[in-house]
């Protein structure tokens, strides 16, 4: 009897090592479903340290698309002269993240997540706005007023660290589970936008259209970003800086451990 014990428990072993071998691997590659599915396409590289520590890098790009959940953006950027319907976004974005894992296997169980990302978000804004030509030989034409729209676009620049915590299993023998829950990033942002009109545009045009344009964008309430709006030869060129904060969770992502 002893002896068939002995047998059961080495054939145990090699079972238990044979699957090991199938499951193990310090890598794994992955994407983010849930963000996939919201045109924010990404893949990440999970590296193991040890049983408890990894690391990881991500790169995300979303395609130039129109901005989503419109009613809250009108909420934090306050201008009835922006064009919501039109306004347009993409971005892109580099993380990398440190996990340490509460659980007795590696890369697997719940685990605590602190990270740095640095994004890219373009922006084309299209604003409507009205000017009057200057007046000619003293002779003004206040019924000639135009009403026309130019669009604001540029990048914002982005760097804000994090945290947040998860679940992360094996499934089969390669298919990896990551659940993220919740978390969230602060940092900054700053970023350079520029609209102009056409060079030839006659000057008792171009003067006039700049200064209502001008003032149409010094009119936009986007607390707690500052914008500083300057006319440069027929562009205007408009700096923004303020905090920068997201939310992270929610997301179901899936696998391959190498």
């Amino acid at each position: 009897m002893k002896k068939v014990i002995l047998i059961a428990l080495f054939a145990a072993l090699v079972n238990i090592g044979n699957a090991q071998s199938l499951i193990g691997g310090d890598n794994i590659l992955k994407t983010n479903m849930s963000a996939n599915a919201l045109q924010n396409y990404n893949i990440t590289y999970e590296r193991s340290i040890n049983h408890f520590m990894s690391i990881s890098a991500s790169y995300s790009t979303m395609p130039k698309r129109n901005i989503p959940l419109q009613a809250l953006a009108k909420q934090f950027i306050e201008n009835p002269n922006i064009d919501f319907d039109n306004f347009k976004i993409a971005n892109n974005a580099i993380t990398f993240e440190t996990r340490f894992y509460l659980g007795l296997q590696k890369m697997s169980g719940i685990y605590i997540a602190p990270y740095a990302r640095f994004g890219n978000m373009e922006v084309d804004v299209p604003i409507n706005y009205t000017y009057t030509p200057d007046p000619i030989q003293g002779i003004s034409f206040p019924s000639l007023s135009v009403s026309t729209s130019a669009s604001l676009k540029g990048t914002i620049r982005s760097q804000s660290v994090g945290a947040y915590f998860g679940m992360q299993y094996q499934l089969l023998t390669k298919l990896v589970l990551d659940l993220w829950i919740i978390g969230g990033h602060y940092g900054t942002s700053n970023g350079k936008l520029q609209t102009e009109i056409p060079a030839n545009t006659p000057p008792i045009i171009a003067r006039p259209a700049l200064i209502a344009l001008k003032s149409v964008i010094d009119q936009t309430d986007a607390n707690p970003f500052k914008l500083n709006s300057t006319i440069l030869g027929n562009s205007i060129i408009t700096n923004t800086d303020g905090p920068w904060t997201g939310i992270r969770g929610a997301g179901i992502t899936v696998g391959l451990r190498f």
